[in-house]
């Protein structure tokens, strides 16, 4: 049979995937209000009933400093739990596996409130991010693991924590945007300390039995970007670290190199 790996079961110690096939994080423009989660249940049910072996959705920001812009999807309180219930159950109905992406746009964020490791503005967004204080930072870590208990509280199965593409867990990472002389900055095992302790104490906090889904900058197309040599360092720390799975991107949305499609199927 061809693809026979693709269409294998995958065994992640706690839960088996009936394949490898899943179906990446795309924004929708239907996880930011309330009124039209109904039609994200449908959307998702539909591509469990397909037969992907796992489903991640779009962005949700896990604060509202880390939102893409003012009123997107967040979650952050037990009030927008129930939202996405209607998403986990539907997905769940056709037999199929979900996880929520936690997205921290960082100085991607458009509007005033953007925070970043440095003060330095994106080429892409009118706003300048504040630059975080050592306190400040541990308070997004402690948000990002706020939002993965109540994604596990909806019914999701696990949550994808976004550390590619540009956004602000990226940008820890690279020294093109992180220009820091503290414990978050500088040598690469302290630019890494953000994304290491965000996947510790989420994995700390959800339990054994609910994945987490890393997702890493492969490769930034942007001068100052990380090199190959540490995006497998940092790669080959997360499973230490409690990660179930990596899922590589490509590509910061300020690059020149066009990585955006235009059109969500």
């Amino acid at each position: 049979m061809k693809y026979r790996h693709l269409f294998a079961e995958l065994d992640l110690g706690f839960v088996t995937l009936p394949n490898r096939i899943v179906m990446g994080s795309m924004h929708t423009g239907l996880e930011d209000r309330a009124v039209d989660y109904p039609k994200l249940a449908a959307y998702f049910a539909a591509r469990a009933r397909g037969g992907a072996g796992l489903l991640v959705t779009g962005g949700i920001a896990p604060n509202r400093v880390g939102w893409a812009a003012p009123f997107a999807g967040k979650l952050s309180s037990p009030a927008e739990v129930e939202r996405h219930r209607l998403v986990t159950d539907a997905v769940h109905a056709e037999g199929g596996r979900i996880c929520m992406q936690i997205l921290h746009t960082g100085r991607y964020a458009y509007h005033p409130f953007s925070v970043a490791p440095s003060a330095a503005r994106a080429p892409i967004s009118r706003f300048k991010p504040r630059a975080l204080s050592s306190d400040g930072v541990r308070d997004q870590i402690d948000d990002f693991v706020n939002c993965a208990r109540l994604a596990q509280d909806a019914g999701y199965d696990g949550v994808e924590i976004m550390g590619s593409e540009g956004y602000f867990i990226n940008e820890f990472l690279a020294p093109r945007t992180n220009s820091r002389d503290d414990e978050w900055g500088g040598a690469l095992p302290n630019r890494a300390r953000l994304a290491l302790e965000v996947v510790e104490k989420t994995r700390a906090a959800v339990g054994r039995k609910f994945i987490i889904i890393f997702r890493l900058s492969g490769l930034d197309l942007v001068e100052g970007g990380g090199t190959g040599a540490e995006v497998e360092w940092v790669a080959s720390q997360m499973e230490g670290a409690g990660a179930t799975m990596l899922n590589t991107g490509i590509g910061w949305h300020e690059a020149r190199v066009p990585t955006i499609a235009g059109m969500v199927p």
